[in-house]
């Protein structure tokens, strides 16, 4: 039970997910924690799943989100993503949070790297968010102005910029004419509701990747103001899944990070009672 463990997790797979509100609130009376705490922690939920969705883009589609509380009201955040049968999972923790909008990842585990990804959370993206801003307070009808003197842009245009550069690499997709009525409906809230900061305007409902991709482009060929591309992820599955996804378990490796693990608390400067428990729980997470 939450209120004997101290824990409780909120949230699953696929459409149980979305349980992930209500839950949190349900448990946070449990917990007896403050509507204002409540609302912070919905609003966590609600940003970790529509960040990865939105401001990092990088293919993989979202079907698990898990919200991990506590009775102090620390939590953390677990999804995973799919891709081409590849998975990826993306890790958030409360005290590890300083921005939902830039850098707010404690891990990105995947199997593989992807060569171009839209981040729009990384330090490198930083100016590109200040101007996605700058545009929608600017007034959003003029975005489709800039939508088509991005498009008509050429080669020469990039090259008289700089005469130095000899080697252009463009993200393989640059195109922004799936700006949508239903998108620039959403530029148009936004624009009323005039948000502060990034964090606001990537808070509005409606605001989606085609937006948030939009904005980012036209900062980028208009002013440019170019976000990072860089794919994030840091850590791969290093010893396969049970179900063969990404890959079959690799039984030798696992058998040797078993080993090199239990070595290490072998070698550690602990009694034995704490070694065998140490080594017991191993056993048990493995």
């Amino acid at each position: 039970k939450p209120e004997e463990l101290g824990i409780v997790v909120c949230g699953g797979k696929g459409k149980v997910s979305r349980r992930a509100p209500s839950e949190i609130e349900k448990f946070s009376d449990v917990f007896s924690l403050s509507d204002k705490k409540i609302g912070e922690l919905k609003y966590a939920s609600r940003m970790a799943a529509k960040v990865d969705n939105t401001c990092l883009q990088d293919g993989y589609q979202l079907y698990h989100h898990c919200f991990v509380l506590s009775e102090d009201g620390d939590w953390a955040v677990v999804q995973q993503g799919m891709h081409e049968r590849l998975a990826r999972r993306y890790h958030w923790l409360s005290e590890d949070i300083r921005s939902f909008v830039e850098e707010p990842h404690t891990g990105i585990a995947g199997d593989r790297r992807e060569k171009v990804v839209l981040d729009m959370t990384a330090r490198d993206s930083e100016e590109t968010r200040k101007t996605s801003l700058d545009l929608v307070r600017d007034d959003p009808r003029r975005l489709g102005g800039y939508v088509r003197e991005a498009e008509q842009r050429t080669l020469d245009d990039y090259l008289a910029r700089s005469p130095q550069v000899l080697t252009l690499i463009m993200p393989t997709r640059h195109t922004i004419s799936d700006l949508t009525e239903r998108t620039m409906a959403a530029l148009r809230k936004a624009y009323e509701l005039q948000p502060s900061n990034y964090e606001e305007l990537v808070a509005i409902r409606g605001i989606g990747p085609k937006a948030v991709r939009a904005l980012a482009l036209v900062s980028d060929l208009i002013y440019g103001k170019s976000p990072s591309w860089r794919d994030p992820a840091k850590y791969s599955f290093a010893h396969g899944g049970k179900d063969g996804v990404p890959y079959p378990v690799d039984k030798l490796t696992y058998q040797k990070t078993t080993e090199i693990l239990e070595g290490a608390i072998q070698e550690a400067k602990l009694e034995r009672k704490e070694k065998l428990n140490a080594i017991r729980r191993l056993h048990e997470f493995l």
